[in-house]
């Protein structure tokens, strides 16, 4: 044991070295992302988050829309043209000023990608002076907060090559890219062109460390001064830290399983709901998570107003009654207890991803848990690229992942992704539900409360009972900072983590 120990901090202390730690005035950053491409459908989380690149609007903390290159906007009566007015003072990296053109030449290329614009009924994006003219082939209210995803952000013309491709992140934030070595690394440097003025720390560098406990060891170690996504087991020890502040936040994102509804293991919506009934959520929230409130009775957590309802049925353990709805599903118990039909076992591989470290142990919990019904799972732990690259070409079975439901701040856009027609990366797969489109689509193209009600609540009322994704736990995001640095807050949308208020501490 003690053997393995002295390995495992060689190992860890070999991962944060990278950080150059010789260099003080370098903010140090670690979190569980890593930066597999530079294609903003693909990785612009990144470069968002950490203030490299900005979108027409943005959020804040209480979900409302609010200026980021756009300083307005408007749009005509029938609900078909919007614009967005650009900042004046606004200029790329680069030294290129941040205009109308540039900004629709960008748009117009996540359009043509498969970002979530490729989901809004856009006619054209066009320039007229200073704003960005989006014409629409039927009202959409919900384009502003489309235009907070990740995948819309403004790059300069410099950052593609001949044929559309992006080859390097010329974007307008606070700070640009010194280095990037893919997919651990990103070193950034303070921008003087950013219309807000230039952050008060010049360097940061950022480095993707995948295990938990390594980025709660380089906390403790002072080889980050600033780390994401904790483990609810290292939090307590890091709270008793005298040199670090931790911040935790209950976010929109839920850690659900995603299941192939075309395969014959979930076919019938019989399966899916006897896997749900299978499950103990109060028990992994309360051992794994440290919080029994995260148990998630259904897909949305309470502190999303209005998309969280009091009138459906919560779900919850009922072992007979999954083994009850097996049987109806017309399952049987082999010879070793595993559940057989028509010569198959219901035997599946479980994918997940470290990324977020508490998904690997709650898949090992769900594993125990639905064994106790008959049903054979083996964990996989991958990459989170697995999951979409196995949507994709039809091989995913299950897949436990972590889905954030303000990556487009008003949840319609995450429907709509998720939910229409083929389903997608992160969504349903092989479950295609009319009824639930129609809702959807009704509900963006409204911004009337009294009208959206109750769709929103037929919408709650499909996924609760056809479950194409099954709720496991809610979430909460925690936050490590060194004492030597001040200024630092939980943006509980996950949109931007505020690079540019964070100050050396006097």
């Amino acid at each position: 044991m003690r053997t393995l120990r002295v390995l495992f901090t060689t190992v860890t202390f070999s991962v944060v070295a990278m950080l150059n730690p010789a260099h003080a005035e370098v903010l140090k950053v670690a979190g569980p992302w890593e930066i597999t491409g530079i294609d903003p459908a693909q990785t612009g989380y990144v470069f968002s988050r950490l203030q490299v690149a900005e979108t027409l609007v943005t959020a804040n903390h209480d979900g409302k829309l609010v200026p980021a290159l756009a300083d307005q906007w408007s749009v005509s009566g029938d609900g078909l043209t919007w614009r967005f007015t650009l900042r004046e003072n606004a200029r790329f990296h680069d030294g290129g000023p941040v205009t109308a053109e540039a900004a629709a030449a960008s748009l117009e290329r996540a359009l043509a990608g498969v970002g979530v614009l490729s989901q809004a009924p856009l006619a054209d994006i066009t320039s007229e002076g200073r704003d960005v003219v989006v014409r629409l082939t039927k009202p959409f209210s919900a384009l502003p907060a489309y235009l907070v995803h990740f995948s819309t952000i403004v790059l300069a013309p410099s950052s593609y090559d001949a044929t559309g491709k992006v080859t390097q992140i010329v974007g307008s934030g606070p700070y640009k890219v010194k280095s990037l070595t893919a997919p651990a690394r990103l070193e950034l440097q303070a921008s003087d062109r950013w219309w807000g003025g230039k952050p008060a720390i010049e360097e940061v560098s950022y480095l993707a460390v995948g295990q938990g406990e390594t980025r709660a060891l380089m906390a403790e170690s002072g080889e980050a001064d600033l780390v994401f996504s904790m483990l609810p087991v290292s939090v307590d020890r890091l709270k008793a830290n005298p040199k670090l502040d931790v911040q935790i936040a209950t976010i929109p994102r839920t850690r659900i399983l995603k299941v192939n509804a075309a395969s014959p293991f979930f076919d019938q919506v019989e399966e899916r709901q006897a896997i749900s009934a299978a499950i103990d959520r109060v028990g992994i929230t309360k051992v794994i998570l440290r919080n029994a409130d995260l148990a998630a009775t259904q897909l949305f957590p309470p502190a999303m107003q209005g998309w969280n309802s009091r009138e459906i049925q919560p779900l919850v353990r009922d072992v007979a009654r999954a083994k009850e709805l097996l049987v109806a599903a017309g399952w049987k118990a082999g010879s070793d207890g595993i559940l057989e039909k028509d010569g198959e076992r219901f035997s599946v591989t479980l994918l997940t991803y470290s990324s977020w470290p508490e998904l690997p142990p709650i898949a090992t919990a769900l594993q125990a848990q639905l064994r106790q019904v008959g049903i054979e799972v083996k964990v996989s732990v991958g990459n989170s690229s697995e999951i979409p690259a196995r949507h994709q070409d039809g091989t995913l079975e299950m897949g436990l992942i972590s889905r954030l439901y303000s990556i487009v701040p008003d949840p319609v856009g995450t429907l709509l992704q998720d939910y229409g027609a083929g389903g997608s990366d992160w969504g349903s797969m092989g479950w295609d539900n009319k009824e639930i489109q129609s809702v959807v689509e009704r509900l963006a193209a409204t911004s009337d409360a009294a009208a959206r009600a109750p769709l929103q609540g037929r919408a709650l009322e499909i996924l609760q009972q056809e479950l194409p994704s099954i709720p496991i736990t809610w979430s909460e995001l925690a936050i490590v900072s060194n004492k030597r640095i001040t200024g630092v807050t939980v943006d509980p949308l996950e949109v931007n983590y505020g690079l540019s208020a964070i100050r050396w501490a006097e």
